[in-house]
């Protein structure tokens, strides 16, 4: 098979299918990849590492044989150690910590017979919803190159919605995930809180806010990749609760007839763009005809609360991040360390007391037990993913402090959900007048992952979206 027959025509469980059956080699594999790394990088910019050699290495030594046995992968450069590499966090303060070691879902993926080919690019710190940071230069939308491919997952979400590779590693502690999921076209799920662990377990990544999972051309990839990664660390301090078996196994299962409340405006009654609307009234008229139960209704919650709470807590991880990288080098803070906004918010947050952040870790519980209840009437929240349309590269940038207002407009719907930690997945949902996609979040309560990998398994079979851009729109 050409690479494009092979990267173009399966996903990542259809590319294991091939191994498995030895009508295709991992070596074959791989070198599709490296071929459309090579086409396809330069212009998007989405992978600012490679492992290729190492690569071919582990596929000589004998891969393990897991689910996903030889299909290549590549991690975000953020939350997610892998030997011998960088662990950047897309920021030049850590550009040359070099790990030591696995992390833990590196080991995870490598157990399940992913072939790990590289990283992927991230705002520094994950801290911004494009990816632009001024260490590895701005990741650009293969659906539009002149656009975001959101943040701050959207290296690993550029490199899959091209046909770079047919899945990558994620995280999300704001919408990191569902965000450059929606802006390129992508599906992607924030699970619940305490269903994966923290890759080094120290909490340096905004814990307990952000999680790990993956962006996908595909539902069952996703599933699949969770698979991969779920199931707790002995002594983490949150566990999800059990999952019914396996998540990929799941989606055989129809969901049944669900409750599902959808809304078209944000929590404070600020309306969308109005081709995000349209996706979703054109969703929820789609789960009726499937059967579902469908009626507008949503949540209460204060917008200002889950901001207060986002920044103090997230702020306060980063913050504690900065000064042990400071101690290791044995250094004060240079000028030049860091991005404008994150220096900004840095010194914002020297002064905070723990009392500042008790109260706000108080508040992300109060949020929790508010929105809740919501779901006792309803399985399913359907919304927008965003609340505009995808933006243009440097709406967003950390250099000019005035646009990172912007910024928080990209998480109207999805940042509630890691300050309560219920599961949320970004759904492809058609197309803007520009061409640019546009997509829904389906949201449920804690630990209800497969009800909503099942509920967009149905719409990915009665509404199929394109598995990636044409490339003649990204060149």
């Amino acid at each position: 098979m050409d690479t494009a027959e092979l990267l173009d025509g399966h996903d990542a469980v259809g590319l294991a299918e091939l191994v498995r059956t030895d009508q295709v080699k991992p070596a074959e594999l791989l070198d599709a990849v490296v071929a459309r790394l090579e086409e396809r990088n330069p212009v998007l910019n989405a992978v600012v590492s490679t492992c290729v050699d190492e690569a071919y290495r582990a596929i000589e030594a004998g891969l393990p044989d897991g689910p996903l046995r030889g299909v290549p992968f590549a991690v975000k450069d953020l939350g997610c150690d892998v030997a011998g590499m960088a662990s950047a966090n897309g920021s030049r303060l850590f550009a040359g910590d070099i790990a030591e070691r696995d992390g833990i879902l590196a080991r995870r993926y490598r157990a399940a017979g992913l072939v790990i080919v590289g990283k992927t690019n991230t705002p520094e710190f994950g801290k911004n919803a494009s990816t632009e940071p001024l260490l590895y230069g701005p990741t650009r939308n293969p659906w539009n190159t002149a656009h975001t491919p959101g943040g701050s997952s959207g290296g690993s979400a550029a490199a899959v919605a091209s046909g770079i590779l047919p899945a990558a590693h994620a995280n999300d502690g704001g919408g990191s995930i569902r965000i450059p999921a929606a802006c390129c076209g992508l599906f992607g799920l924030k699970p619940s809180r305490g269903r994966v662990p923290h890759d080094t377990g120290d909490a340096t990544f905004a814990y307990p806010l952000s999680i790990a999972n993956a962006v996908t051309r595909t539902v069952r990839d996703n599933a699949a990749l969770l698979d991969a990664v779920a199931g707790p660390v002995l002594g983490d301090a949150t566990l999800a609760p059990a999952p019914p078996g396996s998540f990929l196994a799941a989606l055989a299962e129809k969901p049944g007839r669900l409750r599902i409340g959808f809304a078209t405006a944000a929590a404070d009654g600020t309306p969308v763009a109005p081709a995000g609307a349209e996706a979703v009234r054109r969703t929820a008229a789609l789960l009726a005809e499937l059967g579902h139960d469908v009626e507008e209704s949503a949540p209460h919650w204060e917008m200002s609360d889950v901001v207060a709470v986002l920044g103090q807590v997230m702020g306060a991880a980063v913050g504690a991040q900065i000064e042990d990288r400071l101690a290791v080098l044995g250094r004060p803070l240079a000028d030049d360390d860091l991005e404008p906004a994150t220096r900004w918010q840095y010194d914002r947050l020297a002064t905070a007391s723990v009392t500042e952040l008790s109260r706000s870790l108080r508040l992300a519980e109060k949020l929790g037990r508010q929105i809740a209840p919501w779901f006792d009437e309803f399985d399913v929240w359907l919304t927008p993913t965003l609340g505009l349309d995808v933006p243009e590269l440097g709406w967003m940038d950390t250099t000019r402090l005035e646009t990172m207002a912007n910024a928080g407009k990209m998480t109207w719907f999805t940042s509630v959900f890691n300050v309560t930690g219920l599961p949320a997945a970004s759904v492809p949902a058609g197309f803007d007048a520009r061409g640019l996609p546009v997509a829904v979040q389906l949201a449920g309560r804690m630990g209800s992952e497969a009800t909503l990998l099942r509920v967009a398994a149905q719409l990915e079979e009665a509404a199929p979206w394109p598995r990636q851009a044409p490339w003649n729109a990204g060149a």
